[in-house]
C-alpha cells in the first residue's frame, strides 16, 4: 500500500504479522522435506507439522490429550473447510442412516456455505434456511421447530457475521442441536483471533477457521472436528490426514498458522480493547457528521473491529470507488462476493430499508490499525459522502471537516 493508503478491509484479509513471517522463513530456510516421506528429513517435517496441528487445536480449546482426541484437518482456507464440512458431514449422515436428511443453514452465512447448500439442494438434500432478526441474530425458535420436523444431517450457523460482525448465540444453538441429535458446524473464520473461541465450550461438532483473518499466511485454513464426528472426504488420491483431505501438507504455512494464532490468543485482550475503542471512535465521528447514519446490528453483540455503516441516499459502489481514489480501502460485503453489484443478502435478511442497503459499506479494522489512520479515514469518508450527496441532493450533506 502507498504511504497515504488506509486499509479498512481486514475482514477480507489481514496483513501478515512480521513475527509470523520470521517463523515461516526459519522453516523454509531449513529446507524441509515432504512430511509424508519416511527418511529423517521427512520425519523432521512431520514433527513440525504435527506440533503446529496440535498447538492450533489446543489454542482453540479442543481435546488434544485423550485417546480419541479431536481432529484438526488442514485445508487451503475457509472456503474449502466450509465445503468439506457441508458436503462431508451430510454425506456421512446419509451413509450412516441410508437416507438423505435435511440440512439447516442461516440466510446470513458466507457464500461458501450458502452455495454449498444450494448445490446439495440441487442433489436432492432438503435445505431449511433460518431467518434473522432486524439486529442480525439467527432465529432460535425457527431452528428448534425445524429440528423437530425431520431428521437433520447438519446445521451450519456462523459464529460471527462477515458483514455486520454480529456474534451469533452458537452455544445455545448447539444445545438445541444436541437435544435433537443433530451436529452443528460453525464458520468461525471472522471470530477466531478477535473474541475468545473455545471449541469444547461452544458444544459444536465442527468449526472452520483460516489463518489470514488474524495476521497469518494466506493459503491455509482448517476444519476442527469433534472426536466422535464422522466425515466423508471430498478429495481423493492420498492418505494424508487420514484420507479426509489428501495432498501434501504445507509445513511452513502450518507453522505460520500456529504462530499467528498463538500471538492472537496471547494478545487477545489488548487487541480487543484497542479495536473496540477505535471502531467506537470511527462510528461516533461518522454519526456526528451524519445523524441519519445506520449501523447494522448495532444493538447486538458484535466483533470489536467490524462496522457496517449505511449512508441512506448514497450509492455504495460510487462511494467505494470514491474512497478508493482517496486511499481508503474498504468493501461492500464479503470479498468472495465483491464482484457482484447485487444488494447485500445479509442486510436484506435483516430488513434494512432499501436506501440504507444501497448506501452500506463495511469498515473492518485489525490489530495493526492505528488511531491516526482511523481519524484520517473518518475525514476522508465524510468528505466522500458529502461530495456524493452534494451531487444529488445538497440538503442531505453534512459539513465537510477541514
Amino acid at each position: 500500500m502507498g504511504p497515504n493508503s488506509i486499509y479498512l478491509d481486514n475482514n477480507s484479509t489481514t496483513p501478515i504479522d512480521p513475527r509470523v513471517v520470521e517463523a515461516m522463513v526459519r522453516v523454509q530456510r531449513d529446507g524441509l522435506a515432504n512430511p509424508a516421506s519416511q527418511h529423517h528429513l521427512g520425519r523432521r517435517a512431520r514433527r513440525l507439522l504435527e506440533e503446529a496441528r496440535e498447538g492450533i487445536a489446543s489454542l482453540l480449546g479442543a481435546d488434544v490429550t485423550s485417546f480419541r482426541a479431536d481432529q484438526l484437518i488442514f485445508t487451503s482456507g475457509g472456503t474449502e473447510a466450509n465445503n468439506l464440512a457441508l458436503f462431508g458431514l451430510t454425506a456421512a449422515a446419509a451413509a450412516r442412516w441410508n437416507e438423505r436428511q435435511q440440512l439447516i443453514v442461516s440466510v446470513i452465512e458466507h457464500p461458501s456455505v450458502l452455495e454449498s447448500a444450494r448445490r446439495l439442494e440441487q442433489q436432492g438434500v432438503p435445505v431449511v434456511r433460518l431467518g434473522v432478526s432486524t439486529q442480525g441474530v439467527v432465529d432460535e425458535a425457527q431452528l428448534e421447530a425445524a429440528l423437530q420436523q425431520q431428521p437433520t444431517a447438519l446445521v451450519s450457523v456462523m459464529l460471527a457475521n462477515h458483514e455486520t460482525g454480529v456474534v451469533q448465540p452458537v452455544e445455545r444453538l448447539a444445545a438445541l442441536c444436541a437435544a435433537a441429535g443433530a451436529p452443528l458446524h460453525t464458520d468461525a473464520v471472522q471470530a477466531v483471533g478477535k473474541i475468545p473461541v473455545h471449541f469444547r465450550q461452544l458444544g459444536v461438532s465442527a468449526l472452520t477457521l483460516t489463518a489470514h483473518k488474524f495476521h497469518g499466511p494466506l493459503g491455509i485454513g482448517a476444519l476442527l472436528l469433534r472426536s466422535d464426528v464422522k466425515l466423508e472426504p471430498t478429495l481423493f488420491g492420498g492418505f494424508q490426514q487420514g484420507g479426509l483431505r489428501p495432498g501434501t501438507e504445507p509445513v511452513a504455512l502450518a507453522v505460520g498458522f500456529h504462530e499467528a494464532l498463538r500471538l492472537a490468543v496471547a494478545e487477545l485482550d489488548e487487541r480487543n480493547v484497542r479495536m473496540t475503542r477505535l471502531a467506537g471512535e470511527l462510528a461516533r465521528s461518522l454519526r456526528e457528521a451524519f445523524p441519519d447514519l445506520i449501523i447494522a446490528g448495532q444493538q447486538s453483540p458484535r466483533l470489536p473491529h467490524t462496522l457496517n455503516v449505511a449512508f441512506p441516499g448514497v450509492n455504495r459502489q460510487a462511494l467505494l470507488m470514491s474512497l478508493d481514489l482517496t486511499g481508503v480501502a474498504c468493501s461492500t460485503g464479503s470479498a468472495c462476493a465483491s464482484g457482484s453489484s447485487e444488494p447485500s443478502p445479509v442486510l436484506q435478511a435483516m430488513g434494512l430499508p432499501a436506501d440504507a442497503i444501497e448506501g452500506a459499506i463495511r469498515l473492518s479494522l485489525s490489530a495493526q490499525t492505528t488511531a491516526e489512520e482511523v481519524a484520517e479515514a473518518s475525514r476522508r469518508i465524510i468528505r466522500c459522502v458529502n461530495d456524493l450527496r452534494n451531487a444529488g441532493n445538497p440538503r442531505k450533506s453534512a459539513n465537510t471537516p477541514s
